[in-house]
């Protein structure tokens, strides 16, 4: 069938027009030798991975039958060689002047140290599968919130892509994230420092920044913001303290926001839902949506003007 003129003619110059995009954009041009790492793979990795800090969750495997030693040192084979690859290609998508032999070296280090830090994430998913038993009364076991528990899941791969982070590996903590960010509708940067018994209930539309601090028993519920103030200054903030602290045992109900470096949520502190918060709050403080006006109350029925407890009306 011959191809009408005009047509030929769009496909040439839509063709022309994209190629000069390609010429003029670092980010479309191809690098020679160089390839990004594999999302596919990376996903991979977190499935297996998933299986070494659940056995038998989230494979066909029957422990059983198995000998544990054996079946976590398989898949750990597995994911350290996956791994170093992936990170070799992010090396040397990411840095033009770093050769294979380094690039190699680097990756075998962080490889190698990744491996040796499982057990302690495993230790702390154990804990974060405790917060959400002891902080979900709708959870009928441990083995519940495992299986199906979207806030878990997200803890889990953050937990992971936090070590790489750590280890300032390009791409792939960022891929990870956003793979579970795609999947359950939260969004934690690798980049968060979050301590133990974390617990994310419900959990969509839940955003945790990159710089944000948590510290132990912590809960959060669904669209909860952990964010920065303003992102006008763009790069030019990158490295800056620009999300919030929570201190130790903080609840935070849905759809509150909780924005800038310099804000602090004292410890033992509930903040209600819907609050909009740009300053840090007291230790020991209720945050209560109520009005346009603020108040503050104590709440200790004391004479004596004790601080240590007051309730925030917004």
């Amino acid at each position: 069938m011959e191809m009408d003129r005009s047509l030929v003619e769009l496909f040439q110059q839509t063709v022309s027009e994209i190629y000069n995009n390609y010429e003029n954009n670092d980010v479309l041009i191809s690098k020679e030798g160089r390839h990004l790492p594999s999302r596919s793979t990376i996903i991979n990795l977190i499935k297996e991975l998933r299986r070494v800090m659940f056995p038998g969750y989230f494979g066909e495997e029957n422990l059983a039958n198995y000998i544990g030693d054996y079946f976590a040192g398989s898949l750990l084979n597995r994911v350290y060689w996956t791994l170093k690859e992936q990170i070799i290609l992010a090396l040397r998508y990411t840095e033009e002047e770093i050769t294979i032999e380094r690039a190699t070296e680097r990756a075998e280090e962080i490889s190698r140290y990744f491996i040796s830090r499982v057990p302690h994430i495993q230790e702390m998913l154990l804990k974060d599968v405790q917060a959400g038993f002891d902080g979900d009364p709708a959870a009928k076991s441990k083995e519940d919130i495992i299986i199906s528990y979207p806030g878990l899941f997200a803890i889990y791969v953050y937990r992971i892509a936090h070590e790489l982070y750590e280890e300032d590996v390009p791409l792939i903590p960022r891929i990870m994230t956003e793979y579970v960010h795609s999947r359950t509708g939260i969004d934690i940067n690798a980049g968060a420092k979050i301590g133990e018994y974390f617990f994310i209930d419900h959990g969509t539309g839940v955003v945790i920044g990159e710089t944000t601090i948590i510290g132990n028993h912590v809960k959060l519920y669904q669209g909860v913001t952990l964010g920065g103030l303003s992102t006008r200054q763009g790069q030019a903030l990158s490295g800056v303290k620009r999300h919030p602290t929570i201190e130790d045992n903080v609840t935070i109900y849905s759809g509150s926001s909780i924005l800038g470096g310099d804000t602090v949520i004292g410890h033992d502190s509930v903040i209600g839902g819907n609050a909009f918060i740009t300053s840090s709050v007291a230790p020991q403080t209720k945050v209560i949506v109520r009005t346009p006006e603020m108040t503050f109350k104590d709440t200790n029925k004391k004479k004596d003007d004790d601080m240590s407890s007051w309730v925030w009306e917004i």
